[in-house]
């Protein structure tokens, strides 16, 4: 088990799995909490969390459950999408909207994604 996790942390993890790893690690190699504490700058509960979920889970239980969402549109459809935009001779949002929604079925929730992809093209 401590070997595993000595290979995740060797592996250069994201910052935030690292320091739940180096918590861990040093705990399984019988530091105190307060010298973890003070070498991480982490709390108390921070150790006991982490340390309890690698009991459970193991190395799984230490990595980001979240990642982002991927994009509405993949990077074709951006492509494509920017060339209309710089073919068009008037450029609204309302006409980007509803292309975007007959050719990619693609509604953003906020209009700044709609705004970004005029910047994209080139335009302000």
């Amino acid at each position: 088990m401590l070997k595993e996790l000595i290979s995740f942390i060797k592996s250069n993890p994201d910052p935030r799995e690292l320091k739940r790893a180096l918590a861990v690690q040093m705990w399984l190699n019988g530091y105190k909490h307060s010298e973890i504490q003070e070498s991480l700058s982490v709390s108390s509960g921070f150790i006991t969390k982490w340390t309890q979920r690698h009991n459970r889970l193991e190395l799984s239980g230490l990595k980001l459950g979240y990642r982002g969402s991927s994009g509405y549109l993949t990077a074709d459809q951006k492509a494509e999408t920017l060339s209309w935009i710089k073919a068009q001779n008037h450029w609204h949002l309302p006409d980007l909207q509803a292309y975007l929604e007959d050719q990619y079925t693609v509604v953003f929730q906020s209009k700044q994604s709609y705004y970004d992809l005029f910047s994209d093209a080139g335009l302000s």
